[in-house]
C-alpha cells in the first residue's frame, strides 16, 4: 500500500481494515413517528457539527427499537470510532456507550491492538486523505471500501497510549487557546454591531452633538435632497422631450413618482434635529448590474465578483471576466461615490452587504448583476457613507434577512425589498462626524481581528505539526521492549483465520427518509 511517510521501525503503515471492522448507520423513515423517540441513542452529522470533546453518548434525537429494525443501522460498541462520511467528511467522536448513527457515517471499530484514543486523532488529522479516497458529484462521499483502504499508521501498542498521554494536553492548550481566540472575534463582532447600533441612533455623537448645533436639521436636509431629486428628474425629462423633439405636454411633471417613506414601524426614537429617511428617498436610481456570463480568463472586460462586496469593504482583486463578444453597457461601470449592495449569496450573512465605492481601479471595472448600484441624489460621500453604516447596523440587517429568500440554495433580496429601508439622518455636520468616528473604530477593531485571524492560522499549523511528529513517531521515544507492530498485525490476521465465517442476516434496507 501507499505510505504518506516515513515511520519508525517498529511501526508499520495498514489498512484501517485491516485493524478495524468499519460500520454504517441508516435512518428509519422520517414519515413514520413511531420510529423515532425510543431509547435508542443514534447520531447524525448534524449533532456532531456542535460537539466538543472526545466521546459522545448520542444524538438530539432517538430511535424506537421498531426505527432500528427499519433503519439497517447496527449498534455500535463503546469505544468505537465514529467518523463522518460526508457533508462533511471527518467530523469524529469515540462512543461513550453502544450506539448506533445515520447513514452519514463510517465507524470504526477497533481490534484491542489499536487505541481508540490513538486511532481517534489519527482520523481527525487525515481528512485530507480521507476527502482523497472519496467520490461524489453533488457531495463527497467516503464509501464503506474506501473507508476499509484509508492508511494508518500503527505504532506498538505500548506507543500508542504513550503518544496519547502526550498528545492530548497539548492538543487541550492549542484547543483552549484558540476557543479564547474565537470568542474575542466574537467580541469584537459584538462591539461593532453595538458601535454601529450607537452611531445609528445618535448615542455615539451626544457628546458631540451638544458642542456643535447644526447649522441644517436632518428634516431640512432631506427637503433639501427630496426637492433635488425632483429637479434632477425633471432635467432628465426634459432632455428626452428634446432628444425626441417633442414639447413637453401641459402638466408633464405631475408624472413625477414620489419617492416611498420608510417602514413605520419598530423604529428607534432618534435625537432631536435627525430624522427617518427612506432609501428610496435618498437615491436617484438604484439598479443591478451586467446579467452576462463570465468566467476566470482574464481578459479586456473584468467585472467584479459578487463576494468583492463585503460590510463596509470593496476588494478589486476579485475579478471575474467578460468575453470579448459580449456586449458592456457604459453605466454598468464602477463611478466614485457608488453605492453597492449585495443582492444574491450562498449565506445569509453575505445577503444585503453594503459598501461605497471609494477609489476606482486602475482598469475600468463593471458591477454584476447579482450587485445593486445606487446613487445618492446628493454627490456628497457623507450621504452614501451614511447609507452604509445604517446597513451594517442591527435594525436594518434585521430587516434585509427577514425579506431574504432563498432559492436554489441561495440567499437572495429583490430591489423591491429596499426602497422602504430606514436610514437616520443626522445633520450633515453630524454625518461627518460619525462617520470619522465610526472608521477609526471600525478600521481598529478589524486590525484586531486580522490580528486573532492570523494567530488561530498560526494555531491550526501548530496543531497539524504536533499531530504530524505524533504519527511519524517523532513526538515520543521509541522503546525496543515494546513489541513492534508486525507482530500486532499478524496476531490480528491469526486471530481473524481462527474465526469461523459466521453468516450474515441481510439488513433491512435503509428507509427513505431525511435525517
Amino acid at each position: 500500500m501507499s505510505e504518506p511517510w516515513a515511520v519508525p521501525a517498529t511501526w508499520q503503515w495498514v489498512k484501517a481494515g485491516d485493524v478495524a471492522e468499519v460500520i454504517g448507520g441508516g435512518t428509519p423513515s422520517t414519515a413514520d413517528p413511531a420510529n423515532f423517540g425510543g431509547t435508542v441513542p443514534w447520531v447524525t452529522p448534524a449533532d456532531m457539527s456542535s460537539h466538543k470533546g472526545k466521546s459522545i453518548s448520542g444524538g438530539a434525537r432517538t430511535l424506537s427499537n421498531a426505527g432500528l429494525l427499519a433503519s439497517g443501522a447496527r449498534w455500535l460498541p463503546a469505544g468505537t470510532v465514529l467518523f463522518s462520511s460526508r457533508a462533511p467528511i471527518g467530523y469524529c467522536a469515540i462512543a461513550a456507550r453502544p450506539l448506533t448513527t445515520n447513514q452519514g457515517f463510517k465507524s470504526f471499530v477497533p481490534t484491542p491492538e489499536l487505541s481508540s484514543d490513538y486511532l481517534l486523532h489519527w482520523l481527525r488529522s487525515a481528512r485530507s486523505i480521507a476527502e482523497e479516497l472519496a467520490s461524489g458529484t453533488t457531495f463527497l462521499e467516503l464509501s464503506g471500501a474506501k473507508a476499509a483502504q484509508l492508511p494508518i499508521p500503527l505504532a506498538p501498542a505500548s506507543e500508542q497510549e504513550r503518544i496519547v498521554a502526550a498528545l492530548e494536553p497539548l492538543l487541550d492548550g492549542l484547543d483552549a487557546g484558540s476557543a479564547e481566540l474565537i470568542a474575542g472575534v466574537r467580541r469584537l463582532a459584538q462591539y461593532r454591531q453595538s458601535l454601529l447600533k450607537s452611531a445609528v441612533e445618535g448615542e455615539l455623537t451626544a457628546e458631540w452633538r451638544a458642542q456643535n448645533p447644526p447649522h441644517e436639521t436632518g428634516a431640512e436636509l432631506l427637503a433639501r435632497i427630496l426637492r433635488e431629486r425632483r429637479t434632477r428628474w425633471e432635467a432628465l425629462q426634459l432632455q428626452r422631450f428634446k432628444r425626441a423633439g417633442k414639447r413637453p405636454p401641459a402638466g408633464w411633471q405631475s408624472d413625477y413618482v414620489q419617492p416611498t417613506e420608510p417602514v413605520a414601524t419598530g423604529l428607534p426614537h432618534l435625537p432631536v434635529n435627525w430624522v427617518w429617511a427612506s432609501l428610496d428617498q435618498l437615491l436617484v436610481s438604484m439598479r443591478s448590474g451586467t446579467a452576462v456570463t463570465s468566467g476566470r480568463q482574464p481578459t479586456g472586460h473584468p467585472v467584479l465578483k459578487s463576494s468583492a462586496v463585503r460590510q463596509g469593504s470593496i476588494d478589486f482583486n476579485a475579478l471575474n471576466y467578460l468575453d470579448s463578444e459580449q456586449s458592456t453597457r457604459d453605466d454598468n461601470y464602477l463611478e466614485l461615490g457608488d453605492l453597492f449592495i449585495t443582492r444574491l449569496s450562498g449565506s445569509l450573512e453575505y445577503v444585503g452587504c453594503c459598501a461605497v465605492v471609494r477609489e476606482l481601479p486602475a482598469a475600468r471595472v463593471q458591477y454584476p448583476d447579482r450587485i445593486f448600484c445606487g446613487k445618492a441624489v446628493l454627490p456628497d460621500r457623507c450621504l452614501t457613507e451614511q447609507i452604509a453604516i445604517c446597513f451594517q447596523a442591527p435594525l436594518v440587517r434585521s430587516l434585509i434577512e427577514t425579506a431574504a429568500k432563498s432559492t436554489a440554495g441561495h440567499k437572495r433580496i429583490s430591489l423591491s425589498d429596499l426602497p422602504r429601508l430606514p436610514i437616520a439622518l443626522p445633520p450633515a455636520s453630524e454625518m461627518t462626524a460619525i462617520i470619522e468616528l465610526v472608521e477609526a473604530a471600525v478600521s481598529a477593531s478589524f486590525e484586531t481581528d486580522l490580528s486573532v485571524q492570523a494567530s488561530l492560522r498560526l494555531a491550526a499549523a501548530q496543531r497539524q505539526n504536533i499531530l504530524r511528529a505524533a504519527f511519524s513517531g517523532q513526538l515520543v521515544p521509541q522503546d525496543p521492549a515494546d513489541e513492534p507492530a508486525s507482530e500486532l498485525l499478524a496476531r490480528i490476521r491469526a486471530e481473524r483465520a481462527r474465526q469461523p465465517a459466521a453468516s450474515k442476516a441481510r439488513r433491512p434496507r435503509t428507509a427513505k427518509g431525511t435525517a
